[in-house]
């Protein structure tokens, strides 16, 4: 990860001269890939757009909500500022609050044959932690045990369907460890569940692995491959160990188990590019969570693997199997899918 890096274009460079002419139309031999990302400047934005270039790639770095999706009996387009957009492969970074709306991209450039990395399905299903644990479960990928409540009033049963307390009360959705709750008492947990259903959120309950207080391993899973992992420890009393509420990581080696269960919980949700966070419990390697946008920056810097250039690796590999590697062309009757496509706008 040394040495002089290429330069990326981002948004802003997007209006210059090559886009005269109508189109992205190639005026390069060189495949384009464009990354949707809010974030031009993030690690992992930064690292993906150089690897890639390495890899022969032409980067266009665009902010999803910049693009306008026309839907017709023709197929439709994508356009960007008014030109239309024409890629061989999109990547993309897409965050939880633009979810909707970055899966309607995604799901219009793979209308269109585009290659994707990863798909609008898997995307949907990871990012709804109900649905991520109802279909790993279905797949016998292990899971701690949780509960989905609707009313308040059915919390203690949850808590004691769990293993009673302490347990932690989380939203549905939500990243970074944001919305996770642990809880002590049955009392505590019913106010959360009160306060999340008020807010018109989907409150679960779910079993506490003493065990793993504030440690879990991060599997970094590219085109079916564990290709980097790190154990990642929470700060000071936090019980959460993620990476951006200022936890340790550090380089760890996984069991053949480990292994197996990230590459099988990846595969379910029909993901390309996982981060797979497993906890250590003592009936073995439970999943926690499945993300499709994973941080490049920790894992990195904790392995010294090149991540991003995995993915670049991948993208390569897509590229010559043709737009027909997409992993995920069918909804989940699980995923919710359609609902997400009627609300995207």
């Amino acid at each position: 990860m040394s040495g002089q890096e290429p330069t990326p274009r981002a948004e802003n460079n997007l209006r210059g001269k090559e886009l005269k002419g109508g189109s992205w139309a190639a005026q390069t031999m060189e495949p384009r890939l464009v990354l949707l990302s809010r974030g031009p400047e993030l690690y992992s934005t930064r690292r993906l757009a150089t690897e890639a270039q390495r890899a022969g790639w032409m980067v266009d770095i665009i902010d999803p909500l910049a693009l306008t999706i026309i839907v017709d009996e023709d197929g439709g387009r994508i356009f960007h500022r008014g030109w239309p957009v024409e890629c061989e492969a999109v990547l993309p970074r897409i965050g939880y609050s633009i979810t909707r709306r970055g899966v309607a991209i995604v799901r219009q450039f793979e209308q269109l044959g585009v290659i994707v990395l990863n798909s609008s399905h898997g995307i949907v299903r990871s990012r709804d932690k109900l649905v991520a644990c109802q279909m790993m479960a279905q797949a016998r990928v292990p899971v701690p045990i949780t509960a989905h409540v609707g009313s308040w009033e059915d919390t203690d049963r949850a808590v004691r369907r769990v293993g009673g307390t302490p347990c932690v009360v989380k939203s549905t959705e939500g990243t970074h460890g944001s919305g996770v709750f642990l809880v002590n008492s049955s009392k505590q947990a019913r106010q959360l569940v009160y306060q999340m259903l008020e807010r018109g959120m989907r409150p679960l309950v779910q079993e506490y692995i003493e065990e793993s207080h504030g440690s879990d391993v991060r599997a970094l899973v590219v085109g079916g491959e564990v290709v980097a992992s790190m154990r990642r420890k929470a700060h000071g009393n936090e019980f959460r160990s993620n990476f951006h509420l200022g936890g340790s990581v550090s380089d760890v080696e996984l069991t053949e188990e480990q292994a197996e269960i990230a590459i099988d919980a990846t595969r379910t949700l029909g993901l390309e590019l996982a981060g797979v966070d497993m906890l250590e419990s003592e009936r073995g390697p439970l999943v926690l969570e499945v993300n499709s946008s994973p941080g490049l920056e920790g894992i990195e810097g904790a392995t010294r693997v090149n991540v991003a250039g995995k993915v670049a690796e991948r993208l390569n590999s897509l590229l010559e199997e043709g737009s027909d590697a997409n992993v995920d062309s069918e909804a989940n009757p699980l995923d919710g899918s359609s609902d997400e496509s009627s609300r995207a706008y």
